[in-house]
């Protein structure tokens, strides 16, 4: 029988339409049956992909279609628009965020049986935590979930020394958030929200943090708006009382970097993991420096002519994932 992984590999790459990758964990599967002795089903699981892989393309499911909503005007250098597949099922997080997103998500979908007795779904929230502990993926999960785009607010086209122009293209942003429904993501969030009391304080800042302030106690719109940031403590504390919930993300323990190491080798055999060694070197990276080591321990294997991920190809991996975080 295939494992647990594999299975939830297959469904994964199936439902976000990812051919290869779920052509490459039948294989995977493949191989597995052939060890465990079950021949018959190996084989016809191999001949099954090779007919896979000889289909013409013309011949393959239809892909999503192309957005049709796509920022324009003054809005196109400040807003970036995608269309994730990705859902909170792919996050690995503790189990109390995954309810609190998981409530989002169900408010979000009743939020008409809600509206009928004046009420109004979590829509506003705020991400703290460390770099690479899985706050954007959160805001891609939403809108996955929720079937909307993910639009993420450009700082580097809203944030300008002119005095007057950032809040007036704040104000531009806003009219979109009510205007097409989505995700809107405020990622580095600090820079619009820092304390109006710090000594580097300037006039212009605290008239647009004022501004996002008045906008953002205003909203009553469909969409969700959502502001990630690494420092939490230098955020106006004015700031908490405006978002409807506030999630924090740690560096995850070594059951979370178990999972992620799975996940993102499920396609691969892990058998031979030193676990003791891999889970005592990744400790204290983020799931973004796991992860990443994992796809470089991933093609290693598969430029080795291999489907067996070996604890030295992963130590190593994730010990240069390390490294770069000293340079």
């Amino acid at each position: 029988m295939a494992t647990a992984d594999q299975i939830l590999a297959l469904v994964r790459s199936f439902v976000s339409e990812e051919d290869e990758q779920f052509l490459a964990v039948a294989m995977q599967v493949a191989a597995h049956e052939a060890r465990q002795g079950h021949r018959d089903v190996a084989r016809q699981l191999k001949e099954l992909i090779e007919k896979a892989k000889a289909r013409p393309a013309n011949v393959s499911h239809a892909r999503r279609p192309v957005p049709i909503v796509q920022p324009k005007g003054d809005l196109a250098s400040l807003l970036s628009a995608s269309y994730p597949d990705e859902q909170l099922s792919d996050l690995v997080l503790s189990d109390e965020n995954v309810d609190r997103l998981h409530r989002v998500v169900l408010e979000q979908r009743q939020r008409d049986k809600l509206g009928a007795h004046g009420l109004v779904p979590r829509h506003k929230l705020l991400l703290v935590g460390p770099p690479g502990t899985g706050k954007t993926m959160t805001a891609r999960a939403l809108a996955g979930e929720l079937h909307l785009p993910l639009f993420i607010v450009r700082l580097d086209g809203l944030i300008t020394k002119f005095m007057g122009e950032t809040a007036a293209k704040l104000r531009l942003v806003f009219d979109a958030i009510s205007e097409t429904r989505g995700v809107y993501l405020f990622d580095e969030f600090d820079a619009l929200g820092a304390q109006r009391a710090t000594d580097n304080d300037v006039g212009e800042i605290r008239r647009v943090l004022n501004s996002f302030l008045q906008f953002l106690e205003a909203d009553g719109t469909d969409s969700l708006i959502i502001g990630a940031t690494n420092h939490s403590e230098i955020l106006d504390k004015a700031l908490f009382r405006r978002f409807d919930d506030v999630i924090s993300y740690d560096l995850p323990k070594p059951e979370a970097i178990r999972r992620v190491i799975e996940n993102r080798l499920a396609a691969f055999n892990t058998d031979e993991l030193d676990w003791a060694a891999v889970l005592a070197v990744s400790e204290g990276l983020s799931q973004a420096d796991i992860t990443r080591a994992c796809l470089e321990a991933a093609k290693t294997a598969v430029l080795s002519d291999t489907e067996q991920v070996s604890s030295t190809n992963l130590l190593d991996a994730i010990g240069g994932r390390r490294q770069s975080r000293r340079a």
